[in-house]
């Protein structure tokens, strides 16, 4: 979604979602789909559709597959749905190198050297995390075309270490949707618009697009996203995925393409709760370069899958944001029908307003995040030279190819970023100051009704493309608290609207990933919301 206006709304929780939902009527056999507008034939069924890190372990342990044969099959499905059929266009580059990665891990696998739950398996990440390879690392940007970073960034080197399988990068809004007030999600002027395998004409949210289209349409085991506020959790809702953003700093953010040094995070996207914790674990651990991630000491753990437990919702107190039960009804209509599920899983419901106290808070975000981004995308071209130097030559090469760079949209915020002093000024310190009081708030409110975690709806059920006005909201987000103070906030599937799918939310304070994936993971298996998306053309009218 469009980071500007997401920004401002993120916090006026319980909007309505103002465009009536229109009314989809289509029959479904093995091969196609019958909507009012006409015939559509979807794509063939896939071996691996939902599987799981766990089944794909089981596979090769028993010789039935391999990491080859897995990363083939990835690859030709690619071919087939991302860049032919649908054209979800979710992967800017697959990555030359996966089959003979996959080749490596499978002679280990003989050899009797295990790496862990990842070896072997095939990931896709994010357009904005560096890789020492021969991929290019450009956020999507026109301008950073070509760009090859010179040594994989932190959490790069732990997923290699683990065996995964780099399958390649994903599309993504472009600049993380840092470059205009009236941008597209899921556009980039170097990969162009990603789609939601869902209903085809609908976006699939941002600026991990490219992921959460990716994972959701069975193009990979597992993702990696990025988030500033509302990057990962918004395009898992969207998508129907499970996403954790962690808490700032239990993943190192050195060798990723920054905005905000105080709240960027990349976290994992898959489509179940075992899945997302797996992949979480996986990439933790202390960074020198990044000074966060030394919060994290005696915090982090290697493995959550112990924290996988049915009863993990029993007892725990949970604040309601009670501002989202009013709006649109069927939203909101699964959000009471969650809130109730909880309920049954033996959790006790509080509704609270936890969105008036920040009041205060939210006007300086904007503000951080310019002078961050300006500060941090400096620095990253220094780090990693490529032909664009700093964000002034970013601004000029996209004046120069504007036909190219920006046909839809403008660079206005770069512009008012690249305006910005350095982070020394008076205006970044006091906005800076508080952005980080949300903190100080969300926890005195969770210690005074002696809460576990805090609960609302992602966001609304996904917008439909629209390249001439930018997005337009769909109501209900809550990203905006989580991300301002830092602290962990997971999603996943509370059922859909009309085919499209539709996130619950869950956060809590600084490193409480372990209990939120307890609550996460009763809710998800006593109610299986996730399903496969059925790339239904569009809705019918």
């Amino acid at each position: 979604m469009n980071r500007n206006k997401f920004l401002k709304n993120s916090f006026l929780a319980g909007l309505f979602f103002t465009q009536k939902d229109p009314v989809s009527r289509f029959s479904l056999n093995k091969t196609r789909f019958l909507l009012d507008t006409g015939e559509y034939s979807p794509v063939s069924s896939f071996e691996l559709d939902e599987i799981t890190i766990p089944d794909l372990q089981k596979k090769m342990e028993t010789g039935e597959f391999t990491s080859h044969k897995i990363t083939q099959l990835y690859l030709k499905r690619i071919a087939e749905i991302d860049k032919a059929g649908p054209k979800l266009n979710a992967v800017i580059e697959i990555n030359p190198e996966a089959l003979e990665i996959a080749k490596s891990m499978d002679q280990e696998r003989k050899m009797g050297k295990l790496r862990g739950p990842l070896h072997g398996i095939p990931v896709l990440i994010k357009d904005n995390i560096s890789t020492g390879d021969k991929m290019m690392t450009t956020a999507g940007a026109l301008a950073m075309s070509g760009h090859i970073a010179s040594e994989d960034a932190f959490i790069i080197k732990k997923l290699r270490k683990a065996g995964a399988v780099i399958l390649g990068k994903t599309n993504l809004s472009e600049w993380a949707n840092f470059r205009s007030s009236h941008s597209t999600s899921a556009w980039s002027s170097r990969g162009r618009q990603t789609k939601c395998p869902y209903i085809l004409d609908r976006n699939p949210s941002g600026s991990s697009s490219g992921t959460g289209s990716s994972v959701a349409a069975n193009l990979c085991a597992i993702g990696i996203g990025t988030e500033t506020n509302g990057s990962i959790v918004s395009p898992s809702s969207i998508n129907g995925l499970v996403g954790i953003k962690p808490t700032v700093g239990l993943w190192s953010r050195s060798g990723i393409i920054p905005i905000s040094s105080t709240q960027d995070t990349a976290g994992p996207m898959a489509r179940t709760v075992r899945d997302a914790a797996i992949l979480l674990g996986a990439l933790t651990g202390m960074d020198p370069d990044d000074p966060a991630s030394a919060g994290s000491e005696n915090h982090f753990k290697t493995d959550y899958t112990p924290f996988l437990k049915k009863e993990g919702l029993k007892g725990k107190k949970i604040g309601i944001n009670k501002s989202q039960l009013s709006g649109n009804e069927r939203v909101v209509g699964l959000f009471k029908a969650a809130i109730q599920d909880m309920k049954n899983l033996g959790a006790e419901i509080l509704e609270i307003d936890f969105i008036k106290p920040l009041q205060n808070a939210f006007p300086g975000e904007t503000l951080v995040l310019q002078y961050e981004f300006k500060d941090g995308v400096n620095k990253y071209l220094k780090k990693y030279p490529g032909k664009m130097k700093d964000l002034a030559d970013i601004i000029q090469f996209n004046k120069d190819h504007s036909d190219q760079a920006m046909p839809f949209f403008q660079q206005e915020t770069l512009v008012a970023c690249q305006a910005l002093g350095d982070l020394s000024e008076k205006n970044y310190t006091e906005a800076l100051s508080k952005v980080l009081s949300t903190r100080e708030i969300l926890s005195q409110i969770m210690k005074d009704n002696t809460l576990d975690a805090l609960c609302g709806i992602t966001s609304g059920p996904a917008g439909c493309i629209d390249l001439v006005n930018g997005d337009y909201g769909t109501g209900f987000s809550s990203s905006g608290p989580a991300a301002m103070a830092g602290y962990p906030h997971i999603t996943l599937p509370m059922g859909k609207v009309l085919e499209l799918p539709v996130g619950i939310s869950f956060f809590s304070g600084a490193y409480k990933e372990a209990e939120l994936i307890e609550m996460a993971f009763a809710y998800e298996q006593a109610s299986l919301h996730r399903s496969a998306p059925k790339f239904i053309e569009r809705v019918g009218f």
